[in-house]
């Protein structure tokens, strides 16, 4: 939700761009772990959070872009991207963890 609320203040012609590729790449890292979790086999799943891994690899670099275009405060941009790099340390552990096992 944090990115919703940054990417209002967006420049209107970004509305379909940069705000909407943010906005798509976040939903789509938690979506990614969901459909996971609903496959039946753990191959599936690794593939799933690999998606939602790469979702939250490319939020943190969208936010780089938004934040030196201007488009967010620093400690609003440094929240967001903090957020987005301990999502992707959690998802490269659990998918260490899950391989290891294989």
């Amino acid at each position: 939700m944090s990115i919703y609320s940054a990417t209002r203040t967006f420049p209107g012609d970004e509305r379909f761009g940069l705000a909407s590729q943010l906005r798509r790449a976040a939903v789509s890292i938690a979506s990614n772990i969901v459909e996971g979790c609903a496959r039946q086999s753990q191959a599936d799943y690794v593939r799933f959070l690999d998606m939602a891994f790469g979702s939250a690899r490319e939020v943190k670099y969208q936010l780089t872009v938004a934040h030196r275009l201007g488009y967010m405060p620093d400690e609003v941009a440094r929240k967001l991207e903090h957020g987005a790099d301990e999502t992707a340390k959690v998802l490269a552990g659990l998918l260490r963890s899950l391989r290891s096992k294989t």
